[in-house]
């Protein structure tokens, strides 16, 4: 229900959110048990049909960064188990998101015997080798992950480079981890007319337009884009990049420090008269941007996934991305965009001048782009995979319980020869 491009508001709020959507298209019944932070919100909201986010009590009702959670989850836990015993509530499974969610997972697994699976969205071992000193979560959060990736019913890596992760840095068995990429959401990304997109926006209609959109933290690789615009060929067409996200509508750089950094470094490039912040902005306008833009770029140092790729080439708009994580898995080499090493703004630009001199071959792409998300990335697709996950485990977790109650001890009490009683 956040208003995305903030610190705390992206893929995983988006992940979070059409999941829940969807598994209750297909008849699900979900609770989204989440941190309480504002004490205007009830604490249960139904949200939509089939679809509730319950609102836990854990440190004082008011923002706190994530960082600095981890102190809460005991008291998170109580909480939610308190509301689940208030309500009378019997869950089959519980789908933790995040390391924290996946700590108080653990915790209800061996309390009231509940399965679940876990979406780990970041890794802190993967985190703390890009991020080193400049990661402030605390040094537990490794245990943490290994310990609930360990004991978890299922893991769901998005991507193959996050599987390898958690293989390589984790030792977690691979029979345990299965892949499901994210998704995006045809109803409500799809491709805009360009002119009319650029209209609707108040844009200029004659300038190339180079998109970037997300959270404004530094691993995002902003300065990346930023970097490469000395090193675009002149055009006839004067040359924009676009960037969206931030903490508020308006772009402040005193209260988006992101902000204010990258707006120096574009004075300090040069280049500041070619680089328009927008803000961040409702996700029902966010197609209207994807579609305006000429070229989509994301260069984070890593990503374990990342939306907004798809959520680019599901409005027609090829993507030149870092060759990390999940975008390496979402888009596809010289077919739906360009994949380039992180931190490169030199290799960055050349895939730009590339693509704006070919206008044929950003055409092509745009199909491309738009056939691979609908074949492959739907959030309807993704929640019915997810489905099959869930129903793994389940019938893993019956079969095991049948299998234990046939090698229960059986105790014969001699109260009655003919009235023997079986106590497993």
């Amino acid at each position: 229900m956040a208003i995305l491009g903030g610190v705390d508001a992206g893929g995983q709020n988006v992940y979070v959110a059409e999941l829940a959507k969807y598994l209750a298209k297909i008849g699900y019944d979900v609770d989204v048990f989440t941190r309480w932070e504002d004490a205007s919100v009830q604490q249960v909201i139904n949200w939509m049909p089939g679809v509730r986010v319950v609102h836990v009590k854990a440190g004082a009702v008011k923002y706190i960064q994530k960082e600095d959670l981890l102190a809460y989850m005991p008291e998170f836990r109580k909480n939610m188990m308190q509301f689940i015993e208030q309500e009378d509530i019997v869950y089959d499974l519980v789908h933790a998101n995040f390391f924290m969610s996946a700590l108080v997972a653990m915790e209800l697994k061996e309390v009231m015997d509940i399965p679940y699976v876990v979406t780990f969205h970041a890794l802190g071992q993967v985190r703390r080798l890009h991020q080193k000193e400049q990661d402030k979560f605390p040094i537990e959060r490794l245990n943490i992950e290994e310990e609930t990736a360990r004991r978890a019913n299922k893991i769901i890596a998005e991507c193959p480079q996050d599987q390898e992760d958690l293989i390589n840095l984790y030792h977690i068995d691979p029979s345990k981890i299965t892949i499901v990429p994210c998704g995006f959401c045809p109803s409500e990304f799809y491709p805009i007319n360009q002119w009319y997109s650029r209209s609707y926006l108040g844009l200029d209609e004659e300038e190339y337009i180079i998109l970037q959109l997300g959270r404004m933290v530094p691993r995002k690789g902003v300065d990346t884009v930023i970097k490469a615009l000395p090193h675009l060929k002149s055009t006839k067409r004067k040359i924009r990049l676009l960037i969206v996200g931030g903490e508020h509508d308006v772009p402040d750089p005193q209260r988006c420090p992101e902000i204010g950094r990258l707006q120096k470094l574009a004075e300090e490039e040069g280049v500041s008269s070619s680089v328009t912040f927008v803000g961040r902005k409702n996700r029902d306008v966010l197609k209207y941007y994807y579609s305006a833009a000429d070229i989509f770029i994301t260069t984070p140092w890593y990503e374990p996934f990342g939306i907004t790729p798809l959520e680019a080439m599901a409005c027609g708009t090829p993507v030149i991305g870092a060759d990390v994580g999940g975008i390496k898995f979402s888009v596809t080499h010289a077919e739906t965009g360009y994949l380039v090493p992180p931190k490169n703004p030199k290799a960055l630009a050349s895939k730009i001048n590339h693509l704006l001199s070919k206008p044929h071959l950003i055409k092509k792409m745009q199909v491309n782009a738009l056939k691979r998300v609908h074949n492959l990335f739907t959030w309807a697709k993704i929640a019915e995979t997810i489905a099959a996950v869930y129903n793994e485990v389940l019938a893993s977790v019956n079969e095991n319980s049948q299998q234990q109650d046939q090698m229960a001890p059986v105790y014969l009490l001699p109260a009655s020869k003919k009235h023997l009683k079986k106590i497993k």
